[in-house]
């Protein structure tokens, strides 16, 4: 295994706690404590503690692989960037008005372009 690949990996990684929680939440939290106010903000809460971080290991091994590959040029790059800049201004907007149950299906769709788009880009 290589540096690259490691740092592939934490990219994945990352990539798969972001959506795989998203998914995770929509399935299986909500519906359980559906009317439990208190529960579902403090799942979120700490879901979004560990969406930071994981947002900031994807930014981190995301330029450093698009560095390594010289994909900065790329038009598939660019169109995740656009994405993942979309999806952190929904994010920012969902955080401010969290009754805006659409900005969460929205974030999940968009999510799983993005995932699409880096299968694209995969090397």
């Amino acid at each position: 295994m290589t540096a690259w690949d490691a740092i592939r990996w934490l990219h994945l990684l990352a990539m798969a706690f972001f959506v795989g929680g998203q998914l995770f939440l929509v399935v299986c939290v909500v519906p359980v404590v559906r009317g439990d106010r208190p529960s579902i903000q403090a799942v979120a809460r700490r879901f979004g503690w560990g969406t930071l971080a994981a947002l900031g290991v994807l930014l981190a091994t995301g330029a450093a692989m698009a560095s390594h590959y010289d994909d900065w040029g790329s038009s598939t790059l660019h169109a995740k960037l656009a994405l993942v800049a979309l999806v952190g201004v929904f994010v920012l907007t969902h955080m401010q008005r969290p009754g805006d149950h659409w900005l969460e299906g929205l974030i999940f769709a968009l999510s799983l372009a993005i995932v699409w788009l880096g299968v694209a880009l995969a090397h």
